[in-house]
């Protein structure tokens, strides 16, 4: 996914202007395995109205580093947009409390709703549609 958002360093605040679906997992999170191939698919269908991205957070929850999170993207063909980050404040910021975690952020980068556990594509797809709905209606305001 590096050719959708680029390399490198991102922040949140770099990705607004679209709403973005931000999903923290592990390389050794069974759960987290479990939903990858909807995250893809989520992603394949939605890549247009909205951004996705996975951020590994396996060096902080125990469940291993940035090699078995590479293992699990090539594992699974996942080509949605994924990294890691060394900032252990991001569990924090984002209450990221089990695995998975996935955040909703509309495009103006406020958090719109968190989910702890496993998403399957359509629960991804209702949550966006209504995250999307809203951000409509209040520029229709």
């Amino acid at each position: 996914g590096s050719e959708v958002l680029g390399e490198g360093n991102l922040t949140v605040g770099s990705l607004q202007g679209k709403p973005l679906v931000l999903n923290f997992w592990a390389g050794l999170c069974p759960l987290c395995r479990a939903e990858m191939p909807d995250l893809r698919e989520f992603y394949d269908e939605n890549k247009d109205r909205v951004n996705l991205l996975g951020i590994d957070v396996g060096r902080f929850t125990g469940l291993r580093n940035q090699d078995s999170a590479k293992a699990l993207l090539e594992e699974l063909n996942v080509t949605c947009p994924a990294g890691f980050t060394s900032d252990a404040g991001v569990m924090r910021n984002y209450k990221v409390l089990g695995m998975p975690m996935t955040v909703f952020i509309d495009s103006k980068g406020e958090v719109v709703r968190h989910w702890g556990g496993v998403l399957n594509n359509e629960t991804l797809t209702r949550i966006t549609n209504e995250m999307l709905k809203a951000e409509t209606a209040a520029l229709n305001y």
